[in-house]
Formats: C-alpha cells, sequence, structure tokens
C-alpha cells in the first residue's frame, strides 16, 4: 500500500509539475527575445524569461504571489533563472508598477500556472492578436511551428523588422508561401537594415523605475518615488540574484520531492 501511496504521490506532483507550481521568480530589465518577437508589438513589461525552450503552443502563463496576479509572454529563454519583466515582479511584490513606486529585491517563491494563449491576447498588440515575428531571423522557429499543428503556426504575423527592440528594418507586414517557399517576401527587400525610429522600445529601469529607450538608453521619463522592500521579501531574496543560480531552486526542488514522498 505505501509503495501504492508514493507513486500516486508522484504521479500527481508530475502533473502538477506540467500544469504548473511554484517558482523563484526574479526581477528582468532588458527586453529580449530568443525566437525574435517584436518588443514594439508587444506588452514588453509582461514577459517571462524562463528556462525552457520557448514552445509553439504554450507562450502564456500566469505568475501569482500574495493575492495578486499577471498574465505573461513566454517568448525568451534564460540560462537558467525564472525572470520576468522588472513591472511584472514589483507589481507582484508591491501592488504598484514600477513607474510608480520601485523596489529592490531577488528571487522570492511565486505561483505559475500554464495558460491559454487567449489570456495573454491583451498584450500582443497586432491584428488579430497574432504574434509578432521577425520575417528575416524568427524562420528556424516559425518552422519548428508550422510544421505541425499549433498556435504559432496559425496565430502569427512577420514584419520586415530585424530585431527584437525593432530599431532595424521596415515597419511592413510580410507574407510566407509556405511551404513552398522558406523565406518571407515583404514590399520592401527582405532584411533592409533601415534605421527604424518610428516603433520604439522601452526599458522600466530597475532600481530608479525610469522609463528608457531599449535602442539607446536615454531616460524618456522618470520613476516614482523607490520604496524598501518589504520585510519578507528582503528576508526571503538577500538581494537580486544572478541568472543560471540554481542552487537554491534544487534545493526547494529536494525538499518538495521528500515532502511529498516521505522519505
Amino acid at each position: 500500500m505505501r509503495s501504492l501511496h508514493f507513486f500516486s504521490l508522484l504521479a500527481a506532483a508530475t502533473t502538477a509539475r506540467a500544469a504548473g507550481g511554484t517558482v523563484w521568480a526574479t526581477p528582468h530589465e532588458s527586453y529580449s527575445s530568443s525566437v525574435g518577437v517584436l518588443g514594439c508589438k508587444v506588452d514588453t513589461n509582461r514577459i517571462a524569461y524562463w528556462p525552457a525552450s520557448v514552445d509553439c503552443d504554450n507562450i502564456c502563463v500566469s505568475l501569482s504571489y500574495e493575492g495578486r496576479t499577471v498574465h505573461l509572454l513566454r517568448i525568451d529563454q534564460s540560462q537558467g533563472a525564472h525572470d520576468v519583466s522588472y513591472d511584472a515582479w514589483n507589481y507582484l511584490v508591491t501592488g504598484y508598477s514600477a513607474t510608480e513606486r520601485p523596489t529592490t529585491g531577488g528571487a522570492i517563491a511565486m505561483e505559475y500556472q500554464d495558460a491559454d494563449a487567449s489570456a495573454c491576447a491583451s498584450l500582443i498588440h497586432t491584428d488579430g492578436n497574432k504574434l509578432p515575428l521577425s520575417a528575416a531571423n524568427s524562420m528556424n522557429y516559425l518552422a519548428s511551428c508550422l510544421s505541425r499543428d499549433t498556435w504559432v503556426g496559425k496565430n502569427h504575423l512577420l514584419y520586415n523588422i530585424l530585431d527584437p527592440i525593432c530599431s532595424w528594418g521596415n515597419d511592413e507586414v510580410c507574407t510566407l508561401d509556405w511551404p513552398t517557399a522558406n523565406q518571407a517576401t515583404c514590399p520592401t527587400q527582405l532584411g533592409t537594415p533601415s534605421v527604424l525610429t518610428s516603433t520604439p522600445v522601452y526599458n522600466i529601469q530597475y532600481v530608479t523605475g525610469n522609463k528608457v529607450s531599449a535602442s539607446n538608453g536615454q531616460v524618456v521619463s522618470s520613476g516614482g518615488a523607490a520604496i524598501s522592500p518589504p520585510l519578507d521579501l528582503s528576508q526571503k531574496s538577500g538581494g537580486r540574484i544572478a541568472r543560471g543560480d540554481t542552487v537554491v531552486v534544487m534545493a526547494m526542488s529536494l525538499f518538495t520531492y521528500w515532502f511529498l514522498c516521505g522519505i
């Protein structure tokens, strides 16, 4: 009976991990996307930078802490940490945007849940809320999504913009005759490195809460008055941790395994 109980608990834990669980969330300042999602067409303050590779279906997650919840686009891969946009992290911790009352801190345990892509629709600012991809630099990712029945395969738009922070290229929609062609056709020659200034991307600066240009770092607007981190946060985090610091996460995983399995 104990063995049966053990495997039942293990199966339940595995299922829970597939759908959601606990992560040690850390603040991330600068927008990026490893698959070429264009920051000028999504809410860069609601992005998840997580260790797993970017999926073609599960691109939306919810993250909760102390009764507050945000939805995040999971469109970048970190080197080990569960980073989230600084503004999202600040809101979850304090209840305020980082531009209003910026605070500091590091890894803190938060609950996540995989969410349907429709839950992140408001974070995507394109016609039909389709994922905006770089026509020049997203084809490897897109090809993997088009090779089977996926959400991204059915819900994407290609733009003739070269980089995720939208500083090069032309802001125009391209077409792709897949699978006949593996290169998009655009009104202007694909990949033309024109300086692009009409679609700026902004970051929220860690500590200050300043809104700054992602392309040159210039301050666009000043943040609000900084506040001290909540006492429980300062006790848990001990300051901002570096990416790839997995020791704490591993320790918590071992503790969870011990708790569930009773060994």
